[in-house]
């Protein structure tokens, strides 16, 4: 959502009462657009709308804006220094394509028939271990980087007999607008709680998967400046360290999923179980767990650059490094 607001380059200055104001107008704005994406992508022809949305994914693309050009910094550390120039602006192309039929389809999904999201959806991997382990009683927690589709994820194991899935979602402005989002994702069957709600947040997930159920966490993106620091494509980053916290804490299965687009199909693969170590303190096993996470992350991105929406920082070297908090002061970590 903030992707796309940077995007149209409406960004305010800080620290002014005519910042504040252009931020509320931003704001206003911003909602009302998302509220006619949903009115008006669900009425006209699939085929119209792709068409469309194509269209401006070029334009954003050849625009080359601030979250262009971090997406472009991103996929730079995915195909490595030897790629060229052109490479890089083919690959970034796709990508914002990508992150675009994204947003299409969270605009269409209420439309689409759940025999459709089932039948075009083509999951390889662990599914059976994770329905299993749900049986059993056991919490499964599916650790997820920005790719594909996550919102057809969603309603796919949903409608696959998963139950209500928990998850995180980045508090938005306008409030209305985070308000509709949060009730778009009840209605697929999800539960949503704020990601600002902190330690409080992070004590209903456990309780979720201590009862047996899913929680489904997106990631790789630090958002509270607190994350654990991996190597990532050969680089120091930063990452959620709540997925591995939350497994260390209620002996539920972290198992990381990767997404990606298969023509008009979607494509999911659910990765084996990431166990917790036998030794080490707490913040070590939770460590060194994440390290493994990242580095499914990163082999699924590789097979799959195009599909991976992230638009924002994630490296350390392009982290404002004054917001950070040392790796140790995780009581608990950020749960996604």
């Amino acid at each position: 959502m903030r992707e796309m607001a940077a995007m149209r380059g409406i960004m305010p200055c800080a620290g002014s009462k005519f910042a504040g104001e252009v931020s509320t107008v931003r704001e206003r704005v911003s909602g009302w657009l998302y509220v006619l994406g949903w009115i008006v992508v669900c009425r006209v022809p699939g085929r119209w709308a792709q068409w469309m949305f194509g269209q401006i994914a070029d334009q954003l693309w050849r625009r080359q804006g601030r979250g262009v050009r971090q997406l472009e910094a991103n996929l730079a550390r995915v195909i490595g220094p030897d790629a060229s120039a052109m490479d890089l602006r083919r690959l970034s192309r796709d990508g914002m394509r990508s992150y675009l039929r994204y947003w299409l389809e969270v605009f269409r999904l209420p439309v689409i028939p759940p025999a459709e999201i089932l039948g075009r959806m083509r999951a390889a991997g662990e599914e059976q271990s994770a329905f299993g382990h749900l049986a059993a009683g056991r919490g499964v927690i599916f650790a997820l980087p920005h790719m594909g589709n996550w919102e057809h994820a969603g309603a796919w194991i949903v409608l696959r007999g998963a139950g209500k899935v928990t998850t995180v979602a980045e508090r938005l402005r306008p409030e209305s607008l985070y308000d509709r989002f949060v009730a778009f994702r009840e209605r697929l069957g999800m539960e949503v709680l704020p990601h600002s709600a902190g330690a409080s947040r992070f004590g209903v997930l456990a309780q979720r998967l201590q009862a047996g159920g899913l929680v489904a966490l997106l990631c790789e993106r630090d958002l509270a400046g607190s994350g654990v620091e991996v190597e990532f494509f050969g680089e120091p980053a930063r990452i959620m360290g709540g997925p591995a916290a939350l497994a260390e804490q209620t002996g539920a299965a972290l198992m990381p999923v990767t997404l990606w687009y298969e023509a008009e199909n979607w494509g999911a693969h659910i990765h084996p179980e990431i166990p917790v170590p036998e030794t080490g303190t707490g913040p070590e096993k939770i460590t060194a767990m994440t390290q493994q996470l990242a580095r499914v992350f990163q082999d699924g991105i590789a097979r799959h650059p195009q599909d991976w929406h992230m638009l924002q920082n994630v490296f350390v070297a392009d982290l404002d490094t004054g917001r950070l908090r040392p790796t140790g002061q995780q009581q608990p970590p950020p749960a996604g």
